[in-house]
């Protein structure tokens, strides 16, 4: 493993595309086009499907793709957001990789990207129950396995697909059920972008933000740095402005922290959306994007040069039923919404407004997962 330096529905045509690791698309070799991975999550068999992103930012079916694993689905089997996490699916440009996970049987799916099509590389173990997100940083990717303890777990990232590092498992110490409740399953695992930390929200179930310690080797502290959140429900995360930016659903809030090199959390800066269940986000440009599943709403942030979250739109734009994962390439944004199985497509205006450009439809019930190269 490389030293580590310091340092992201759709579409009705899954008859349109091969199920397997070919496709009649064209682009065999990576051109450098634009491209939008959707998880369909499905218990019988996950699959990806891939979608073009024309100039002006609207999708169109390049394939579908069998993870070789089973969706899954947190109880009490809520339709909206059956994985209860972000980064459920990642995509690794430096390796050209892009890696899912398989909740109903505990595995995790590593693809080589070309261009649009995907070659399945890799089905492993993920080293837990439940696995429901991913963090990459350079040639590691830990994922989060939200059943049981809660257990994160480690993987070398390679140009033939992911190799699982020996001794790197850690508990979060958690009592979660098999599958996890939604709201006590952990959100999300990622890195600080100088890999020097791993952060995993935990939700409802210690409504805490842990920070592990990430050595040159790619393992971890024994132990977690717990973090009490500054509001309820800790869920999903970017950075940005030099700090951690959550979506802390309890409050419908976006907080700011500093991320001490000791793994502990300071100065939170909190702003609520006046929205309901505020759980994902995503950064594009310097506005912070939140879909907010309660209120069928996406609102917008920015943060301003003390770290304090500012509310720039708090209707961003209105979307179907159940707003989850979010994914932005460029200067568009893509929503997939769980109670009626589409993605949304919208511009992003200057001012933090979304525009409407259409809507990817026909995907099948409990997609989650969406991811953008």
């Amino acid at each position: 493993m490389k030293h580590r330096s310091g340092l992201i529905a759709l579409l009705a045509v899954l008859a349109a595309g091969l199920i397997g690791a070919q496709a009649t698309s064209a682009g065999a070799a990576d051109t450098g086009r634009r491209a939008v991975f959707v998880q369909t999550n499905q218990p019988a068999g996950n699959q990806i499907a891939v979608y073009d992103q024309a100039a002006d930012g609207t999708l169109s079916p390049a394939g579908t793709y069998a993870t070789g694993g089973n969706g899954g689905a947190a109880l009490p089997g809520t339709e909206s957001d059956r994985l209860a996490s972000q980064s459920s699916l990642a995509y690794d440009a430096e390796h050209k990789q892009l890696i899912a996970v398989n909740a109903g049987s505990d595995t995790v799916s590593a693809f080589r990207v070309e261009g649009d099509q995907l070659t399945l590389e890799d089905v492993l173990p993920s080293g837990g129950q439940f696995p429901a997100s991913v963090g990459v940083h350079n040639d590691l990717a830990y994922v989060l396995n939200s059943g049981g303890t809660g257990i994160v777990q480690g993987f070398l990232i390679t140009k033939d697909g992911l190799e699982s590092i020996p001794g790197s498992a850690r508990s979060l110490g958690l009592a979660n059920t098999e599958p996890p409740n939604f709201l006590s399953a952990p959100g999300q695992i990622g890195f600080t972008p100088d890999g020097h930390q791993l952060i995993v929200t935990t939700k409802a179930s210690t409504g805490s933000i842990d920070v592990f310690g990430v050595a040159n080797d790619g393992l971890l502290s024994a132990t977690p740095v717990v973090n009490p959140s500054a509001t309820p429900v800790p869920f999903a995360f970017t950075f940005g402005a030099g700090r951690l930016v959550a979506g802390e659903a309890g409050a419908s809030s976006v907080t700011t922290y500093q991320v001490g090199g000791d793994g502990t959390l300071a100065d939170p800066r909190s702003q609520t959306d006046g929205q309901v269940a505020l759980c994902w986000i995503d950064r594009v440009g310097g506005f912070y994007f939140v879909s907010n599943t309660g209120s069928n709403t996406i609102s917008s942030f920015r943060i301003d040069d003390g770290g304090q979250p500012v509310l720039a739109n708090a209707v961003a734009a209105n979307t179907h039923r159940g707003p989850i994962d979010l994914a932005s390439s460029g200067h568009f944004l893509y929503a997939e919404t769980g109670l009626t199985s589409t993605v949304d497509e919208f511009r992003v205006g200057s001012d933090g407004t979304l525009v409407p450009i259409g809507t990817v439809t026909g995907l099948p019930p409990g997609i989650e997962g969406i991811a953008a190269k």
